[in-house]
């Protein structure tokens, strides 16, 4: 299990070293116990991942990285939620698979592996049997990930940058890149290709989030040729439209407003060239070309 014991925290690429048993708070403001700010059915996700009846997801409090466009700062950043234990949580998980959800998806999980997975071992003595999928930010140490192999069903992690001068200007992640694109490779080697059951939902393997920013401070089209080396090209992909300024982002200009629809179209258009043809885009005036993954509409995150 990942590291958070006596001798300190060295979950996520940080490595702190706070010993948060001991009540001592790292660069993430994490205390030991997980804290959780909300959990739904929530209908607004990729296709295979909310299905007809919603992912059961979770919202963790607290982050890693410090973005300052975060769409999630209400509990990212300014630390809203509640403390729970680990049997609540297990608790938690179970209630959503009664209401039916195809899977329990977990929201910035990073900073809270090891509390997660003592849920998920006491959920599943409980009768847990719905896919487990980490959603992450994509700031991961692979000696995390390497725990989770075997618990973890459907990874989903964003790739923000390719260049991390952008990360640490907009993230204070200077290491990005490097972190992000091993942990990637982990991910892939664990589960794969995403691979859905005869109703489209998934049950298992790796979709990258790619966050489009304006001014190609994303760096997009670069990601997606490390992809298409280093991972695969049948890999699945979410090319998201959705940012808009908020937090500090209007604090920079670049930020300031979203990213302009001949951009998005080229970033379309790139992923088309590079052979990149599993996933999903999101719509914006003018509306990029429908022949190219399907042209599904997903729902801006909460």
């Amino acid at each position: 299990m990942a590291e958070l014991t006596t001798t300190g925290c060295v979950i996520c690429p940080r490595k702190c070293g706070v010993e948060r048993k001991q009540g001592k708070l790292g660069y993430c403001r994490a205390p030991c116990n997980a804290v959780v700010y909300s959990y739904m059915a929530h209908r607004g996700e990729e296709p295979p991942i909310s299905g007809k009846r919603g992912s059961g997801t979770i919202f963790f409090s607290y982050c890693n990285m410090k973005c300052v466009y975060c769409q999630n700062y209400i509990f990212s950043q300014l630390d809203k939620g509640g403390a729970v234990s680990a049997e609540k949580l297990a608790s938690i998980m179970l209630e959503l698979q009664e209401l039916g959800c195809h899977n329990i998806n977990l929201v910035s999980p990073t900073h809270f592996v090891p509390q997660i997975v003592t849920a998920l071992l006491i959920a599943r003595d409980g009768g847990l049997t719905v896919p487990i999928v980490y959603n992450t930010n994509g700031y991961e140490r692979v000696e995390t990930l390497k725990t989770l192999a075997g618990i973890v069903d459907i990874y989903l992690p964003d790739m923000r940058y390719s260049d991390n001068a952008m990360a640490a200007k907009y993230s204070a992640a200077p290491d990005y890149v490097g972190y992000n694109r091993r942990a990637v490779k982990e991910m892939y080697e664990q589960v794969g290709n995403m691979v859905a059951d005869d109703a489209g939902v998934a049950k298992k393997g790796l979709i990258v989030r790619l966050l489009a920013l304006p001014h190609n401070i994303s760096g997009t089209v670069e990601t997606m040729k490390f992809i298409r080396k280093e991972i695969s090209q049948d890999a699945y992909l979410s090319i998201m439209s959705q940012y808009y300024p908020t937090f500090k982002a209007a604090g920079y200009k670049e930020l300031s407003a979203g990213i302009e629809s001949g951009e998005y179209k080229n970033i379309v258009d790139a992923a088309k060239e590079l052979g990149l043809n599993n996933g999903w885009i999101q719509e914006m005036p003018p509306e990029p070309d429908d022949s190219f993954l399907g042209t599904r509409i997903i729902k801006p995150r909460i």
